[in-house]
């Protein structure tokens, strides 16, 4: 890891400014002592540290999926002596961390299977973007191919990609502040597409070199300009430095006046009960979109609301009339929430409750919001629209669920 802020060279758990008394040794070897008896780790360290002593765990950050499986599976290894471990969980949720287990308990199954034309199709992709040509593709490969070639061959080689990219974020970030000063909302939004392009190039990179090293171990390319590119894509991917920024956030008077810990008890989990769940194939690598998920679930709940009602009302009206008003009233609804936990979004839909309970939440948002209550009562099509809109873009169905499983997770033992 580098940080120029930090200090001029980079870091790692060897290095004098992190573990000045390591002196040299592996980090593994001097946990056996008694000088190292408590490790902080990073991404590195959380699922590579293999070692037996190892037999309690404080964890203060999200896990799931196979990063769950991976960094509590450091504590599996038996040692004589060791007969008890624990894990001291800060953060994630129980049921989640099981499922997690479950996926890989004795066999992992695949829902469907991956398509191998993937990775073609994510090659087609990145070379559309015209940021680099077969060429510079082909001298970085030559230089790192020969064993006989400098560190310096290979910048020379890849400075000619790197500059132009980089330059074209540098410029795209620029041009977006000037924009924002002038409060020119055309200019901004195409410098925020500018930017979003290249930051969607950097993750489709990414992209290919997963999604390359998973299938080339089981499928056999017989093409050499996909492998030249896995190649190429590996080094340059470190050398697009943007994509991570945030804004800053000055901490400096913040002062903290309480806390509170609250003991959840211990949590059984067992691996042998109920039905084990599928993992899901890679599908559509490199289909992502850089986006404000929450503000992009707004106005798609709005656009879908502006075909509905009609009248002097603002966008504001509508949203918080269909998602704070009428949701709100449908998940105070145990009805529903019991019918969410047990049936499928399909059976949820056809449910005769969900239309009763939806007209209820309209009357009783009646005299708040008496025109849109009133076109609603008054039109089979507009409570049609409200209730796709409330399954397919409010989330109610998952929110619903969510509520239960949060009830039973508070449950006392």
């Amino acid at each position: 890891m580098s940080d120029k802020e930090s200090g001029p060279d980079g870091f790692t758990e060897n290095s004098k400014a992190l573990n000045p008394n390591l002196k040299g040794r592996d980090i593994r070897e001097a946990f056996k002592g008694d000088e190292y008896q408590i490790l902080l780790v990073a991404n590195k360290f959380q699922t590579g540290f293999d070692q037996p002593l190892l037999c309690g765990m404080y964890v203060d950050k999200r896990l799931a999926g196979i990063q769950a499986v991976q960094t509590l599976s450091r504590l599996n290894r038996a040692h004589p002596g060791k007969d008890t471990t624990y894990v001291l969980d800060f953060v994630n949720d129980t049921e989640e961390v099981l499922a997690a287990f479950k996926a890989y308990h004795t066999t992992a199954v695949l829902s469907s299977t991956t398509n191998p034309n993937l990775v073609f199709n994510l090659r087609a992709k990145l070379d559309a973007a015209g940021h680099y040509d077969n060429f510079e593709v082909d001298r970085v490969v030559a230089v790192e191919l020969n064993p006989n070639a400098k560190q310096s061959e290979l910048v020379a080689a890849l400075d000619p990609v790197q500059d132009r990219v980089m330059k074209r974020y540098k410029a795209a970030q620029l041009a977006l502040k000037i924009a924002q000063e002038k409060e020119d909302n055309k200019a901004i939004e195409s410098a925020q597409d500018e930017i979003n392009a290249l930051i969607l190039f950097k993750g489709d990179i990414g992209a290919f070199i997963r999604l390359y090293t998973f299938l080339s171990q089981i499928f056999d390319y017989g093409n050499s300009s996909i492998e030249s590119r896995a190649i190429f894509y590996k080094r340059l991917l470190p050398l697009l430095e943007f994509g991570r920024e945030r804004e800053g956030i000055d901490l400096s008077k913040v002062v903290l006046t309480h806390h509170h810990l609250k003991n959840s008890g211990k949590k059984a989990m067992p691996l042998n009960e109920g039905e084990t769940p599928k993992l899901d194939p890679i599908t559509e690598a490199g289909s992502g979109s850089v986006q404000e998920k929450e503000k992009a679930l707004l106005n798609e709940i709005i656009e879908k609301v502006n075909d509905l009602f009609e009248g002097e009302l603002t966008d504001q009206d509508k949203l918080v009339y269909v998602n704070n008003v009428i949701k709100g009233k449908l998940l105070e609804s145990e009805t529903l929430r019991q019918q969410a936990t047990n049936n499928t979004k399909e059976q949820f839909a056809n449910s005769p409750d969900l239309k009763t309970e939806l007209l209820n939440a309209i009357m009783g948002a009646l005299d708040a919001h008496t025109l849109m209550s009133t076109q609603a009562l008054n039109s089979s099509t507009v409570q049609g629209g409200l209730k796709d809109i409330l399954l397919n873009h409010a989330h109610l169905y998952e929110t619903l669920r969510d509520d239960a499983r949060n009830q039973k997770a508070f449950v006392p033992i």
